[in-house]
């Protein structure tokens, strides 16, 4: 089995690795906005994306094609991510070309999910929530990735 696991640098990468014991057995290919955040994942395959963000639709448009292109080159069976818009941007490609996709919201939205939560909830296979308060409709809650 081979996944996809992106997240932007920051909360969002710091979660993606704490997810590192459930990939255990499998080929993983990491993806962030941070060069440097290869020497984290060492030993594993890692790609640079360009960070985007709603407010320059350009930049949202060069990143969604830079994953098109490793989703293209990688052919994963599956797709994580714990955000950002990189991440979410991935997501639609991986949708594009087959790729089960997974969205865990940050930890950091306790009151309802992120935009690009939102997006992915239509979108992704499974959307997860770190708060109980928050699972709902097609919204699932198992545990908090931090704790």
């Amino acid at each position: 089995m081979k996944v996809i696991a992106i997240a932007s640098v920051g909360g969002h990468w710091v979660q993606l690795l704490r997810l590192l014991p459930a990939f255990e057995g499998m080929e993983v290919v990491f993806v962030s906005t941070v060069k440097s955040l290869s020497t984290t994942v060492s030993g594993n395959k890692f790609y640079y994306i360009p960070d985007a963000s709603r407010w320059n639709k350009l930049k949202l448009l060069q990143t969604f094609f830079k994953a098109l292109k490793i989703v293209q080159k990688e052919k994963p069976n599956v797709i994580i991510t714990t955000g950002a818009a990189p991440g979410l941007l991935t997501l639609i490609a991986g949708k594009i070309l087959g790729s089960k996709t997974i969205w865990i919201d940050s930890v950091a939205n306790a009151e309802k999910l992120s935009l690009s939560g939102r997006i992915a909830l239509r979108i992704a296979d499974k959307t997860y929530t770190q708060w109980p308060d928050l699972a709902g409709h097609r919204i699932i809650y198992a545990g908090n990735i931090l704790s």
